[in-house]
């Protein structure tokens, strides 16, 4: 059913990345998403009002949260296909984000008020009819949402959208609820007990449990996140392979929407390399990353020694000791400034995050105790910095 809907409303499905193609995969999840749940709202709405159920009820009034956010999406979709302006030289990508945050919120504010009215139940208590066609009728919808979580879910894989997994997330939580639901009215035909205000107040936590993590999902990419440890291979891996290219450092890529990454990276090129010549390659390595892989990359330049056999010895050796004390450290920008009496080491140290400050200066101290061990002549001039890649 998905792929018959994709291929029939989509052209040129498969190029998901073309902002058109993924603001026509935005389009057709909302437009149904929007379809399926004033559906189950009003059915469900109705199914409530004849048994008496204020769980029935509290999920039927979900849905219709459901379809508020998925109008919301449509909006951010539609926003964030813009293109860059004079004030966005960036574009508007980010808008998808801030549509799926007003959805978080918008759930968390359903959830509350579904509270407020379970609790009531659960304090005044109401009696409650079964009616088994009813009932039948709610596992009915039970897959309907199945169905749309998946259909949300697989495409939103497919062109890598928060709004979409966000509202995946939201269906599978919502046949958690209608099953919590369909429990609630077969307990009270089976032992006359009713639990319907109890299941209402755990259909609100589930409701408001979901609005929280699609909020914290969607704050993310917003705020900063670190770099995916594969995107950081392919892109290092990309601009090493470039004939004088010796190594790389600190990749930092920055997010503004989906199909719209800026990066930076520092590129380490022999000492001795012609100026224009070493320019000459940067350019290239910039223009073919943008042709491939989609991201607006600019290169720092860093000149290292290379001929130097003392330079190279004195660098691996700080390495290993580095490695042999934290694994997940490294150390880039080495360099020797030798003097008579003295030699000083200058290099910068990235270290995990997790290591606290305490943690940081026992490792730094050990470092030079041990590099010192080595030639007592050795002063080390070391920066801290901290790893921009996600850790495992």
């Amino acid at each position: 059913m998905t792929e018959l809907l994709v291929r029939l409303f989509i052209k040129d499905a498969d190029n998901v990345e073309n902002a058109k193609v993924r603001t026509s995969y935005g389009v057709l999840s909302s437009l149904v998403g929007i379809g399926c749940n004033i559906l189950l709202f009003l059915t469900k709405l109705i199914i409530g009002l004849v048994i008496n159920s204020i769980s029935v009820m509290a999920d039927a009034f979900n849905n219709l949260s459901d379809a508020a956010s998925s109008i919301i999406s449509f909006i951010g979709v539609k926003l964030a296909e813009r293109p860059a302006d004079k004030e966005h030289p960036f574009g508007h990508g980010r808008f998808e984000y801030i549509a799926a945050l007003a959805v978080a919120f918008i759930i968390l504010q359903v959830g509350f008020q579904l509270f407020k009215g379970a609790l009531d139940k659960v304090l005044h208590p109401e009696e409650m009819t079964f009616n088994p066609i009813l009932v039948g009728i709610l596992v009915l919808f039970v897959l309907v949402k199945v169905w749309l979580s998946l259909f949300n879910r697989k495409l939103g894989k497919r062109i890598n959208s928060t709004v979409m997994l966000a509202t995946s997330a939201d269906s599978k939580n919502d046949v958690l609820v209608t099953s919590a639901t369909i429990i609630s009215t077969l307990f009270v035909a089976w032992t006359g007990v009713n639990i319907d205000g109890y299941m209402g107040l755990l259909v609100s936590l589930f409701v408001m449990f979901a609005g929280f993590n699609i909020a914290k999902d969607t704050l993310e990419p917003l705020l900063g996140q670190a770099i995916e440890r594969d995107v950081y291979q392919k892109i290092t891996c990309m601009v090493e392979n470039y004939e004088g290219i010796c190594g790389t450092h600190d990749l930092i890529i920055h997010n503004y929407g989906p199909t719209h990454r800026m990066a930076t990276i520092h590129a380490e090129v022999p000492n001795d390399i012609g100026f224009e010549h070493a320019h000459e390659t940067i350019d290239q390595i910039e223009r073919d990353v943008l042709e491939k892989l989609d991201i607006f990359l600019v290169i720092h330049m860093d000149p290292i020694e290379v001929n130097d056999t003392m330079v190279t010895e004195k660098k691996n050796m700080v390495l290993g000791i580095v490695q042999e004390l934290e694994e997940k450290a490294t150390i880039h920008d080495f360099r020797i400034v030798n003097g008579e009496h003295q030699i000083n080491l200058i290099f910068d140290l990235v270290i995990p995050y997790s290591y606290s400050k305490d943690e940081e200066q026992k490792l730094l101290s050990k470092i030079v105790e041990e590099i010192r061990l080595k030639d007592p002549r050795f002063q080390c001039i070391i920066t801290m910095e901290n790893s921009f890649i996600a850790e495992e």
